[in-house]
């Protein structure tokens, strides 16, 4: 008795069965190669730009803090009061340590970051921040200590344009200096734009008499200096390191990062299921010839491999284009979005691409796998039928009489619904987008079903001609055909609606808290570090046209060294609710004797601070405040402290204000009244304020917003093109497969003008069902995307707002589409003679 054949021997005919499918459909599987692409080049290309991104912010953090092994740092630009060094330097197991004001500060238009440190202590603790002329070292040390010279890296030269030797105007904290650049910063980082003098001269021209922002230590013991330090820390300083500075990077945009990520990732499971679609026909179609070669002796093995090995090639095609494509758009990112993508989190920054070989193959990997996944249930199915019976039979044999299961499907989504409810790992919706993915198996799994009942009512009615009755009863009586047309159309569908909710939903959020906040007529603001003293308030109040004139402090606030900083708001609020806050909760009673507070819901959520909380901050000593509201805030996602503006002076001492905004009376003219404020702003000062009105805040706000989803419209569209892509490949390679069926119906009278109106009535079927289905598990994963991973992601809430325009317009062209295909196709599919296309085999 002989053996049965292996896969080696069948090695040609699997050949020819792959070939021939490949020459004579290559449309098909050009889609399902560029739906995997699509996905592994979304995918490889957040991941590229961030790592760049994170890997230039480190560089930068590390630019400016030279090489200490840790720095204690002021907890806002505030800083601390000097006297803290001589409690620091002779502490136990403290080397030496190098005080350090650090301001931000601009020449021209570029920005830096401006140093002043005792060169003698730097030497020591960080020796890269060291200036050198531009004759070599200063060995005598007269350029460095001199008030009037300043060092510039070769980042601040280049964005300044300024060239060794020359006088440029620094300002910073209010003060316009004009200084020589007496050398460069070769130690410094690339891409680091700092400048460094003096800390002396650093201190008296920029008005910081007493004050540092940074002491940076040596240390000989570590463990012995970290408890040393602990006990002299007063409650404006935290003692930080390098790699808590780089966490607080990481952590400032990883929510941002992972959900790209995810969303990517989804895309590409997208792809999966079109794999899946293209590849069910495919299998469907070749039933037959796959039973040929069974009865020749070929084993089921073999036939399993033909359709995974398909499933290969395309994973392997698909995910190079891919990597190519992510590679590509990853280096247009970096140049046209920076490498924040355009979320704004990586300021100042510059990212160059650095190519990433292990995330490659992994993205390579996810790919292949995601094509193989597809194939493996389409090539056990074909694997699994007999042999006779598919000889005589093809195609979905399913009873018209007997019920689709409809609890798979049920279980599925039931899942995906407890799963996206459970909390976030380490601040990341992990099991939200787990239970997305379950919801969009879910809602696949269901589409058999679905099909079957919307089709139910027609089927058993005489409605319309024949052609429509014929189109009509054969979906209904073939939902396991119908469910394999629509699973990568009801995919990619989902997955855009999904993502057009939630970006609608967010938006238009955000447009309408920006009219509530932005409820005053005319706005100012300082750069630089600036400031409006007392004097020069009341003068701007006094402008011709103003009614009322409410000034603020805004600066960030560091409660954890690494953790990204708050944002500390003073403006007038115990006498009356300042109208830009939003309040959404508030206390029912306070402690006696506590100062209030109101946190931003983004604050509320990241520390736990609800109404009457009682909390401690780290200005006026360690203060204790009680939480009296919580208000909505869409701008800042660390979170933000609203306090009292008279509060905040007498905790701080802080008499400046960086911002306000005006009321005017009526009838006064915006533009006279701009005039006006800018005419009383110092000389000095007059080149870092800018006054605006809140039709452009309120337009440069949605730039930012549409810059900051820019990437997810990119999605958006992409799902968009791979949607219709897949409704014309799945019709087309439906159709044509059914040339057999389309030739007994020419035998029994039907024209061709009338299978091409029942092709036509089918396509707009499954397009419509399609359609239909995608758009309702969309909304569903929308309420995912809106209510679990937004809130544990970025810690704000939304209401649902759904884009009925885009919902109309994505059901009319997936109809308008999967119709003018099958019509298309089946011109093809009918062009021969009926003899010839019910014939067996010639």
């Amino acid at each position: 008795m002989r053996a049965e054949p292996g896969l080696w021997s069948g090695r040609l005919a699997l050949g020819w069965l792959i070939g021939g499918e490949w020459r004579f459909h290559p449309a098909r599987f050009l889609v399902t190669a560029v739906a995997i692409a699509v996905g592994v080049a979304l995918g490889f290309a957040v991941h590229l730009v961030n790592g760049s991104a994170l890997a230039s912010f480190d560089s930068a953090v590390r630019g400016v803090n030279g090489a200490a092994d840790l720095s204690v740092k002021a907890t806002s630009r505030l800083g601390f009061d000097e006297r803290l060094y001589q409690r620091v330097a002779p502490a136990r197991g403290v080397a030496d340590a190098s005080p350090v004001v650090q301001l931000e500060a601009r020449i021209g238009a570029a920005r830096i970051t401006l140093l002043g440190l005792d060169i003698l202590r730097a030497a020591a603790v960080t020796p890269t921040l060291i200036g050198v002329g531009s004759q070599g070292a200063d060995a005598d040390g007269g350029a460095v200590f001199d008030e009037a010279t300043v060092f510039l890296s070769r980042a601040a030269l280049a964005q300044s344009g300024a060239k060794v030797g020359a006088v440029v105007t620094v300002a910073a904290n209010g003060r316009a200096v004009p200084l020589r650049i007496a050398g460069t910063l070769p130690g410094a980082a690339e891409g680091s734009a700092i400048a460094v003098m003096d800390i002396a001269a650093a201190q008296w021209r920029f008005d910081r008499i007493g004050r540092l922002d940074r002491l940076d230590v040596k240390v000989t013991d570590r463990a012995a200096a970290d408890a040393a330090l602990a006990a002299v820390m007063p409650g404006d300083a935290v003692i930080s390191t390098a790699q808590a500075q780089t966490q607080q990077g990481d952590a400032l945009s990883r929510a941002y990062r992972v959900n790209l990520d995810m969303l990517a990732l989804v895309a590409l499971l997208t792809g999966g299921f079109l794999v899946y679609s293209a590849q069910s026909l495919s299998v469907v179609r070749r039933q037959r010839a796959f039973a040929l070669l069974r009865t020749l002796g070929l084993p089921r093995s073999g036939v399993i491999a033909a359709v995974v090995a398909e499933g290969v090639a395309i994973g392997v095609i698909g995910s190079g284009i891919g990597l190519a494509a992510g590679y590509g758009l990853a280096w247009a990112a970096v140049n046209w979005l920076r490498g924040d993508l355009g979320a704004g989190y990586f300021r100042g920054t510059g990212a160059g691409l650095v190519f990433q070989p292990w995330a490659a193959l992994g993205f390579f990997v996810i790919g292949l796998l995601a094509a193989v996944a597809g194939s493996a249930v389409p090539a056990r199915s074909a694997a699994r039928a007999a042999p006779a019976v598919a000889l005589k039979n093809s195609g979905d044999v399913l009873d018209p009489r007997q019920r689709v299961a409809w609890w798979p499907a049920a279980a599925l989504l039931i899942a995906g619904g407890a799963v996206a409810l459970l909390p976030p790992v380490a601040h990341l919706p992990l099991f939200g987008f787990a239970g997305m993915a379950l919801l969009l198996a879910g809602g696949i799994a269901g589409v058999p079903w679905f099909s079957r009942v919307l089709l139910g009512p027609l089927a058993h009615r005489a409605i319309g001609t024949v052609p429509r009755q014929l189109a009509i009863r054969h979906l209904h009586g073939a939902p396991g055909a119908a469910a394999t047309a629509l699973c990568g159309i009801v995919a990619s569908t989902a997955l855009m609606i999904a993502m057009a909710t939630m970006v609608t939903s967010f938006r238009g959020a955000v447009d309408d808290w920006l009219g509530n906040v932005l409820s005053a007529d005319l706005y100012m603001r300082t750069n630089a570090g600036a400031s409006f003293d007392p004097a020069t308030r009341a003068g701007l109040a006094a402008t011709p046209g103003i009614a009322r004139l409410a000034f603020g402090r805004q600066l960030a606030l560091t409660i954890a060294p690494d953790r990204p900083p708050i944002a500390l708001v003073a403006r007038p609020q115990r006498g009356a609710e300042d109208s830009q806050f939003v309040l959404i909760a508030r206390a029912a009673a306070l402690p006696a004797g506590i100062l209030p507070i109101w946190v931003s819901e983004p604050a509320e959520r990241l520390y736990g601070w609800h109404p009457g909380t009682v909390i401690r901050l780290p200005i006026g000593g360690g203060t204790r405040f009680a939480v009296a509201g919580v208000w909505r805030d869409y701008a800042r996602q660390g979170g933000a402290v609203l306090i009292d503006d008279a509060d905040y002076q007498r905790l701080t001492g802080d008499t400046g204000r960086d911002e306000a905004s005006a009321t005017l009376r009526p009838g006064a003219d915006a533009a006279v009244v701009m005039q006006g404020l800018r005419s009383r702003v110092a000389p000095a000062l007059r080149g870092q304020v800018d006054i605006t009105q809140p039709a452009t805040l309120r337009r440069f706000a949605l730039t930012l917003f549409d810059r900051s989803f820019a990437v997810t419209y990119l999605l958006e569209a992409i799902a968009i093109l791979v949607g219709l892509a897949g409704v014309a490949a799945t019709m087309s390679a439906q159709t044509l497969a059914r040339e057999r069926e389309f030739g007994m119906l020419r035998h029994l009278g039907l024209t061709r003008g009338q299978l091409g109106a029942m092709l036509a009535t089918e396509g707009a079927i499954v397009g419509l069902t399609g359609a239909l289905a995608g758009i309702g598990l969309g909304l569903v994963l929308a309420q995912v995307l809106i209510h679990v991973i937004n809130p544990q992601s970025f810690n704000w809430t939304m209401e649902t707002r759904v884009p009925v325009g885009t919902l109309l317009a994505v059901a009319a062209a997936l109809t308008g589409a999967a119709a003018v295909t099958a019509v298309l196709a089946g011109r093809r599919a009918t062009s021969r003679s009926a003899v010839q296309s019910v014939r067996e085999d010639w």
